[in-house]
């Protein structure tokens, strides 16, 4: 199924930005929980591809209700996590999903209570199998919490959990017939991919059943150990593998469900407790033990809440539109969605070789979709979630040592790699969290292993290495590889730079300069190549193109934040570079060859995937950024907005989300690695960052808009901690030392503030 793009206006700059602006004002909300205005709904339609269900910050578990599974005709990329808001019907409530990600998988352990005939099997639809309608008006979803109402079965299903266990809460109706459903065939994957290759099942005893499910799915071979845990006794219990009753107290099989079975009273609470380990059961137990001993839902409930109440008040916002706060805390939300933890309570975890490996002294993380976040949510991270930052770099060291394949994280999914998309983004990650102070961990390591990786034989590097460049050819996708190589070689220039290994720093900036052999000054586009050196002809820079091109055109793919200043110039000077930034937004072309991943469209701009997200910063670079200020609120008030379609395209593990946050704070690192942040147009009026103890010391950067309004869009003059700044650029080093940034915002542009060459981004 294609996607349908959300359109944007495509009117002139000044006139869309003015129509699409984001209504604020500096009233405070005083009293107000954040976690009020977080709505974990935002992005659950259209192709926002987020779960509603209960976790808590990086939790290895999201309990969650699943909608689809992708085994028929459901529009299966549009519920990769499980969920869409346009379904009906609930199959059941599994304990992991992937958020905002374009492929599905997981879905593992699937509870579902019923009332009446046990049934096995899901069934495509109500009274075929145990799934159960329900209904938008009988559901609700915060942070850390989850409820809808089954009419079918007249139970109210309660979901929380703590970062390793899933807590449900089951209200049944007066019945001798009452069933919990434990389904190990249920997975979330296109077809039979996430189809399990075996499970088991043992009860314990009449409150305990613990097991595993193992599957391919994403990443190949991954498994699941689990302990359930009910609040009291069940009456009776079966279990069926292959479609056969089983006899005794075990069962194995790779289609293997079980049902205990209960006599309930008009509202009688069950509760159960599932903990989740990709090491054994005896990890899940411990898991369990730890974190959850009691079974009162509402403590662990509120416990999750605090949770996200403190995650969510490392930014305080101020405004009276309820709408933006909406929008905005439920884009801080799922910033927190991902990565997520990997490891045990007692730090054992399975590595991407499938084996058992023990890690001391830190968190190890998956879910590690890194072509999207090294953008902006690593980035954001490194301010809002500082004591995590080492354990995330440790865990790519760790993996790229279990791994035995000489390559850093590409895109992790439960611990496997599963090389999804192009370049090596573990490397900006890595490099701008020491350059930020994070370095807790081996640099020496870290750089053998960033080499090691950029000299591997993957995804046509050698030829990178050789030739300067990458050829086009069949799905070779060879101008986006150029350009992200080229990058990530920038990036360890930097690092060796800072480790004064200024011979190795030398061998990479020279290489990072890659980027030129594959950008046509004729058409001022980057172009694909032959491998004898010839562009590739024709050339239609409208047509989505993988042999050149990895989910973009041409348009779409001036991807070199590390060298602006050049593209600028190679471009012809900065009025044909705006030209060029112009003729992108107001473009009323069609894409050839539409993808479903490019969406979010404003002319051929196409914020709903990543290639383009530094775009409407560019401007500054040319000594233009009122241009810059008035794309922001273009983008912002076209493509995010506080409805369950606020998504304009995949939220990819927060990636989405996290550019919308450092949108609205008004400021972006177009250049990932590194601490620049380029200044935009806050949709704020007024927010602190609290920057968290021990590595900020509690101190906050506050930033301070004057004279806001959807109107005043255009920054007249700025001040840093009372000081005059004609740089449309912060340093990392600046906010991380507090202080305050006031913006004075006005209705047209000052286009003398921030065009000298010296205020530019550098």
């Amino acid at each position: 199924m294609v996607r349908k793009a959300m359109k944007a206006p495509l009117n002139p700059v000044l006139a869309s930005a003015l129509g699409a602006g984001v209504l604020l004002s500096a009233a405070h909300v005083a009293g107000a929980a954040l976690t009020d205005y977080a709505k974990p709904m935002i992005g659950t339609a259209q192709h926002g591809h987020v779960f509603p269900g209960a976790t808590v910050p990086f939790g290895m578990v999201q309990v969650s209700p699943d909608t689809r599974d992708g085994s028929g005709d459901d529009a299966y990329q549009d519920g990769s996590a499980g969920y869409h808001y346009a379904d009906t019907s609930i199959m059941g409530f599994s304990h992991n999903h992937l958020t905002g990600t374009g492929i599905g998988d997981l879905g593992n352990v699937l509870l579902m209570p019923m009332v009446g005939e046990v049934k096995l099997v899901a069934g495509q639809g109500p009274g075929q199998g145990y799934r159960a309608r329900f209904s938008h008006e009988q559901e609700e979803a915060r942070p850390g919490y989850y409820r809808v109402f089954l009419p079918d079965y007249k139970i109210n299903v309660e979901l929380t959990a703590t970062a390793r266990v899933g807590v449900h809460r089951y209200t049944f109706p007066e019945a001798t017939d009452s069933h919990v459903i434990l389904d190990l065939w249920h997975g979330i994957g296109r077809g039979n991919r996430s189809r399990p290759t075996d499970s088991a099942l043992t009860i314990e005893d009449q409150r305990t059943v613990s097991g595993f499910r193992r599957s391919r799915g994403w990443g190949g071979d991954k498994v699941y150990y689990f302990v359930l845990e009910f609040s009291r006794s069940f009456d009776a219990a079966g279990m069926v593998s292959d479609q056969k009753e089983v006899e005794g107290k075990q069962a194995r099989g790779t289609n293997l469900q079980g049902h205990f079975d209960f006599k309930t009273k008009a509202g009688e609470k069950l509760v159960t407790r599932v903990a989740l380990s990709t090491v054994s059961i005896e990890g899940a137990r411990k898991n369990l033990r730890a974190e959850v001993t009691t079974w009162d839902f509402d403590a662990v409930a509120a416990a999750a809440r605090a949770q996200w109440e403190q995650a969510l008040g490392t930014v305080r916002v101020q405004s009276k539109d309820k709408s933006f706060l909406e929008t905005f805390y439920s884009a801080f939300y799922h910033v927190f969605l991902a990565p997520t933890l990997l490891s045990d309570v007692d730090g054992q975890l399975r590595g991407p070789d499938t084996n058992v490996h023990q890690v001391t002294g830190f968190d190890y993380y998956s879910e590690l979709s890194l072509w999207d976040t090294f953008r902006a949510e690593h980035p954001l991270l490194t301010l809002v979630q500082p004591n995590r930052v080492n354990d995330m770099v440790s865990t790519m060291l760790a993996h790229y040592t279990f791994f035995g394949q000489q390559a850093l994280p590409v895109w992790v999914e439960s611990g496997k790699e599963n090389w999804c998309m192009i370049g090596n983004h573990s490397i900006p990650v890595i490099v701008d969290a020491y350059l930020k102070g994070f370095r807790k961990w081996d640099a020496s390591e870290a750089l053998a292993d960033m080499i090691a990786t950029t000299e591997g034989a993957r995804s046509q590097m050698p030829e990178y290495r050789t030739n300067g460049y990458v050829a086009s050819g069949r799905n070779a996708e060879g101008v986006s590889k150029t350009l992200e190589y080229a990058y990530d070689d920038v990036c360890i220039a930097r690092f060796t730079k800072a480790l004064g290994r200024d011979d190795v720093a030398d061998r990479y900036a020279k290489r990072a300069e890659n980027w030129q052999n594959v950008f046509d000054s004729d058409s001022g586009f980057m172009r694909g190549k032959t491998r004898e050196g010839a562009w590739v002809t024709p050339f239609n820079p409208n047509a989505i193109v993988t042999d050149s091109y990895t989910e973009a055109n041409a348009w779409q793919s001036y991807f070199v934040p590390h060298d602006v200043p050049r593209l600028i110039k190679k471009m012809g000077g900065d009025e044909k570079f705006v030209a060029r930034l112009d003729q992108i937004f107001d473009s009323k072309e069609a894409i050839v060859n539409f993808s479903e991943d490019v969406v979010g469209l404003i002319g051929m701009y196409a914020h709903g995937n990543e290639p383009c997200h530094h775009y409407a910063y560019l401007y500054a670079y040319a000594g233009q950024p009122w241009k810059t200020q008035a794309r922001i609120r273009q983008v912002c008030g076209a493509l995010y907005n506080n409805s369950n379609a606020g998504m304009c395209g995949n939220d990819d593990c927060g990636q989405m989300s996290a550019w919308y946050v450092f949108s609205a704070l008004g400021f972006y690192p177009a250049d990932p690695c590194g601490g620049v942040y380029v200044l935009g147009s806050p949709l704020v009026d007024q927010a602190t960052i609290e920057l968290a103890r021990p590595h900020y010391k509690g101190k906050r950067f506050t930033i301070l808009a004057r004279n806001n309004s959807p109107a005043n869009m255009y920054i007249q003059s700025a001040t840093l901690n009372g000081k005059p700044l004609t740089r449309t650029w912060l340093t990392h080093d600046q906010i991380a030392a507090g202080g305050t940034l006031v913006l004075q915002m006005g209705a047209t542009p000052n286009r003398s503030w921030g065009a000298g060459l010296a205020d530019r981004p550098k």
